[in-house]
């Protein structure tokens, strides 16, 4: 039986996120404070003190959850990975665990995606839904019928559950024909543009260039990329996924599927929150699935 570990994604931050990490760890104090130097603000007093809103804002939450995901995973004294994965921001977490990227050049690369995410939003106005209770095929048939705006399945998050994204005219039209198919629900999520859909082109621009003069070193244990919902364990394919991620689809269901089929009997989420906990239960209910944070 295998351990892996997984990271979460935008949306499971909280105030107060990581300020037990940060007062009871001198090694968490101090990368807590190496991260502040390295992005030029205290992210850490907006961490611990801020408000929801100030924590919503995808420059601020985007490298929030990423240090609290990785520095509680580095104050671990007994992890050792024998695969990984993440919830799409999660999948930067989850390539610091495996030893393909430095504390300081992922925390780099997490900066730079958030801001270029947050210049795509504001370039073209778009939206996510949640769809639930629709079979995967049905939402992928669905999204393909809608041909004047941009509609794609983003999020394969359990049997079930996807997000769908898109322009907000898209959104909205997908939404309607989801219920009228039989969704038990079609809601539109409050996030600020269409994550994971090719919206997110100009962002994917900007990242390419950071991660291609980022050096990327060979993992300890595979990474079930987003992407491609397999192990890879090639530093040049690891880049080439994490460039692709952001306007393809987290096929989280499949990924989970996959580290199952290899192996995986423990799932432990390390970060804020008990999202991925809660969905690897969903997708397969042989395994255990535990937290830390």
């Amino acid at each position: 039986m295998k351990h892996a570990y997984v990271f979460p994604g935008q949306g499971s931050q909280f105030p107060g996120m990581g300020k037990n990490l940060y007062e009871t760890s001198e090694k968490a104090k101090s990368l807590f404070e190496k991260a502040n130097d390295i992005l030029g603000f205290r992210i850490s007093d907006i961490m611990f003190e801020g408000t929801e809103e100030q924590l919503k804002q995808t420059n601020v939450t985007q490298p929030a959850v990423f240090l609290h995901s990785v520095i509680a995973f580095l104050c671990l004294e007994d992890a050792k990975p024998e695969m990984v994965a993440g919830h799409s921001l999660g999948e930067f977490s989850a390539l610091v665990a495996n030893k393909v990227l430095s504390f300081e050049d992922a925390l780099k690369l997490v900066a730079i995606r958030a801001n270029a995410m947050q210049k795509a939003c504001e370039l073209n106005p778009s939206t996510m839904a949640a769809v639930l209770g629709l079979e995967d095929a049905k939402v992928e048939e669905i999204c393909a019928s809608i041909t004047d705006e941009v509609v794609v399945a983003a999020n394969y998050n359990c049997p079930g559950q996807l997000v769908i994204s898109g322009s907000i005219k898209g959104i909205d039209v997908a939404c309607e024909k989801m219920k009228a198919a039989g969704a038990k629900r079609a809601l539109v999520l409050p996030v600020g543009g269409a994550f994971h859909s090719p919206l997110m082109a100009p962002a994917q621009e900007e990242l390419q260039k950071a991660i291609e003069s980022t050096t990327f070193s060979t993992p300890i244990c595979p990474v079930y990329q987003n992407v491609v919902a397999k192990a890879v364990t090639e530093a040049a394919e690891i880049k080439q996924n994490l460039i692709s991620q952001l306007t393809g689809a987290v096929r989280w269901t499949q990924s989970v599927q996959a580290m199952v089929a290899d192996g995986a009997g423990r799932f432990t989420e390390v970060g804020p929150g008990k999202v991925l906990q809660g969905l690897v239960g969903k997708i397969d209910k042989t395994v255990t699935a535990d937290g830390v944070n």
